[in-house]
C-alpha cells in the first residue's frame, strides 16, 4: 500500500495528523491554549517556568505556538531539544546563539554567558527566551547551571525568560530539597492534561479538514474509542487515527467506523 493510494482513497490533499503543521494550523484545545498563554506570560515577565505533561501531551507544540509570533527584533529564541549536551552545552548554545564563540575553559564560559545575556538586553534591546525540552533528563549540574543563569544585578532581575519542558518526573524532582533554590525561582508551573472526549473528536475533524475532507470521516464510535485508548494525548490520537484510516482503507470502507478503530487499537497495542 502506498501513501498516494491511501490519500486518493480518502480524497486527501495531504496526509492528516502530521507533526509539521505550522503553528497557526494547530488546534487550540483547552490545555494547549492554557499552556501557550502561560508561556507568553512567562516571556513577558522574564520569568522562569516549568511545563510538564505525559509523553505526547502537546507540550512542545504549545511552546511552539507561544513563540511563533515573537518579534525577532525584540526577542532571541534559544531552543535546546535535548539536554544531553550537558551544562557546558547549555552555555555553549546560548553564547553561540548570541553571536559569540564559546570560551574553551568552563570557568570562563560561565561569565561569558552572563555577559552576552546582559549585552543582548542592554545593547541590542532583545530579550533572550531559553526553552529546554526533555528537561526531565537534566542532571543536577544542568539544573544548577540554569538557575545560575537567572541571576542578574545582585538577584534583582532575570536576564532571560526560561521554560523547562518535560515529563511529570521533572516537577517531582524539582520539589526535592536539593533543588530548593531552583524551586523558589519558578513562577510558572503548568501540568498539561489530555484532551476531553469532545476535544478529541474536534481534533480529529480538524486534522482531516486540513487534509481536504471537511465532512465527517470518523464515526462517533470510532472517535470515542480512539479517545479512550489515547487518553486524549494528541500524539497517541495521531497514531491511532492514522492506523484506523489504513484499516478502513484496507477493508474498502468509505468512513472510519468502530471496527476500523478497534483494529487500529489492536495493531498499535501490539506494535
Amino acid at each position: 500500500m502506498s501513501i498516494e493510494k491511501l490519500q486518493a482513497h480518502w480524497g486527501f490533499t495531504a496526509m492528516p495528523f502530521r507533526r509539521d503543521l505550522p503553528a497557526a494550523s494547530l488546534l487550540r484545545f483547552a490545555a494547549h491554549a492554557e499552556a501557550a498563554a502561560r508561556t507568553r506570560w512567562l516571556i513577558d515577565q522574564h520569568a522562569f517556568g516549568v511545563l510538564t505533561g505525559e509523553v505526547g501531551a502537546g507540550k512542545t507544540a504549545a511552546a511552539r505556538a507561544a513563540t511563533a509570533g515573537l518579534d525577532a527584533s525584540r526577542h532571541t529564541l534559544v531552543y535546546l531539544p535535548n539536554p544531553a549536551v550537558g551544562a557546558r552545552g547549555i552555555y555553549n548554545a546560548i553564547v553561540t546563539a548570541l553571536g559569540e564563540t564559546p570560551r574553551f575553559h568552563y570557568s570562563s564560559l560561565i561569565p561569558q554567558a552572563a555577559d552576552v545575556l546582559a549585552a543582548e538586553s542592554a545593547e541590542r534591546g532583545r530579550q533572550v527566551v531559553l526553552i529546554i525540552d526533555e528537561a526531565h533528563l537534566m542532571d543536577t549540574g544542568q539544573l544548577e547551571a540554569v538557575r545560575l543563569l537567572t541571576n542578574a544585578d545582585m538577584d534583582s532581575r532575570s536576564p532571560l525568560a526560561c521554560l523547562l519542558i518535560g515529563q511529570p518526573t521533572l516537577r517531582r524532582r524539582i520539589k526535592l530539597g536539593a533543588f530548593a533554590a531552583l524551586d523558589q525561582r519558578i513562577t510558572l508551573r503548568y501540568a498539561m492534561p489530555g484532551m476531553s472526549e469532545k476535544e478529541t473528536k474536534t481534533y480529529i475533524a480538524h486534522h482531516t479538514a486540513l487534509a481536504g475532507r471537511a465532512d465527517t470521516l470518523f464515526s462517533d464510535d470510532a472517535a470515542a474509542l480512539i479517545h479512550q485508548n489515547s487518553r486524549g494525548l494528541p500524539r497517541a490520537v495521531n497514531n491511532l487515527a492514522v492506523a484506523a484510516l489504513i484499516a478502513a482503507f484496507a477493508a474498502g470502507k468509505s468512513i472510519v467506523d468502530e471496527s476500523s478503530a478497534r483494529a487500529a487499537v489492536t495493531e498499535v497495542a501490539t506494535d
